[in-house]
């Protein structure tokens, strides 16, 4: 199934909606009392399962066309976005940044979520090197505490995608990697999140990012340098990832700073970022 937040007027708040192709069909009519993703996956297997036996029952009587809709983040009230940093060796190499130590791990604020087809602000009077980072995202759909990597999967509830756009002058003028990727509107996320039944080998996923009509970036997520299983375990023998946790996993080479030369973004810029299985998630960068 595919999930995302739509506001199906201008003047209604964002609702969870299951996404079929061009539709969508809000969970509200479908007499589901989820009103957001964090929502449904806290109330646990039980009720994904009744929306998904919902939605084949109504058999397309209560849905929209996406058309008429406006997004909002596909995960809206995570209980924490945590964000992986130089998980695949040439975005490492091309940064000059060592990546032996173990996962570079640091959290994304919450007002730096961004809808897809969205405008990013980018404050170029702080910053006149801001940058894209396509990544695959992953929602945690249970409590995970010292998991193994066998088991790793089946914590997870969906993916989606996720541009981590940074500002790499503050990147690298500070010790740490939060603030430079917390800028109002710095977290795109979506266009849908995909539950982890559609996607059964999370490392065999072709990503890539364009830059208005430049393909900037081309991989797939099997030469992450640490698996999503082993990112998941990992990280869970230090902490308990909660239900609704959202991973950015990392993003691969080809990053604007690494070109020559380098290639930055400016209002007026499209950003997509395309991956496999979960589809194209488009930013219109604006001045702030």
């Amino acid at each position: 199934m595919k999930f995302a937040h739509l506001s199906l007027s201008p003047a209604t708040d964002p609702e969870l909606v299951v996404v079929d192709g061009e539709f969508a069909t809000p969970v509200s009519r479908l007499g589901c009392a989820a009103a957001t993703l964090q929502e449904l996956i806290a109330a646990g297997p039980e009720e994904l399962e009744r929306v998904r036996s919902a939605v084949a029952d109504s058999d397309g009587a209560h849905a929209v066309a996406m058309t008429e809709t406006t997004a909002a983040p596909a995960v809206v009230d995570p209980p924490i976005v945590l964000a992986v940093g130089l998980n695949y060796d040439e975005h490492a190499s091309e940064l000059s940044l060592d990546n032996d130590s173990g996962p570079v791990l640091f959290s994304l604020f919450p007002n730096s979520l961004n809808a897809h087809g969205a405008e990013v602000p980018l404050p170029t009077h702080l910053s006149e090197e801001v940058d894209y980072e396509g990544e695959l995202g992953v929602i945690i759909g249970k409590p995970a505490k010292n998991v193994s990597v066998d088991e790793a999967l089946d914590y997870v509830f969906g993916y989606t995608a996720i541009n981590d756009i940074t500002a790499r002058n503050i990147q690298f003028a500070e010790p740490q990697w939060s603030r430079c990727k917390s800028f109002d509107g710095f977290t795109p996320v979506g266009p849908v999140v995909v539950t982890a039944d559609e996607i059964p080998d999370p490392q065999a996923l072709r990503i890539t990012t364009d830059v208005d009509d430049l393909r900037v970036q081309d991989s797939t997520t099997e030469y992450m340098i640490r698996s999503v299983a082993q990112l998941i375990a990992s990280l869970s023998q230090s902490l308990t990832l909660l239900p609704g946790t959202l991973i950015s996993t990392g993003s691969p080479g080809g990053a604007g700073k690494s070109r020559t030369p380098p290639l930055f973004l400016a209002p007026g810029t499209e950003v997509t970022v395309t991956i496999e299985k979960i589809g194209a998630l488009t930013s219109h960068c604006v001045e702030a």
